[in-house]
């Protein structure tokens, strides 16, 4: 007995084909968060840790909006916990990054 192929590759009905397109969202977030390490690598730390905390925010849309298969990996538990997950953490960053005044960075 063999294992089922689930890698969508040679059923013929172009699910390999779209495969890919489950890493989307998490390739969106991921992005963000690069490009927030970015700027907080360029002194711009407030900017920077905003767009993390954005991107997070962002998960937290994508989640509500795609369903479990097409979430992919932004699907770690359950939509209501994944969702205030990331809403939580993501507006405690903004939070911190709009708030937080003075320091080595300011």
């Amino acid at each position: 007995m063999t294992a089922p192929d689930h890698s969508g590759r040679g059923t013929g009905d172009g699910a390999g084909r779209r495969a890919w397109l489950v890493h989307v969202p998490l390739a969106a977030v991921l992005l963000l968060v690069a490009i927030g390490g970015i700027r907080i690598g360029q002194y711009h730390w407030r900017q920077g840790t905003a767009l993390i905390g954005g991107a997070l925010l962002v998960a937290a849309v994508l989640r509500v909006v795609l369903s479990d298969a097409q979430a992919g990996l932004l699907a770690i538990r359950g939509r209501v916990v994944d969702v205030l997950c990331y809403v939580a953490l993501g507006g405690l960053i903004v939070f911190d990054a709009l708030t937080i005044t003075g320091g080595p960075f300011g």
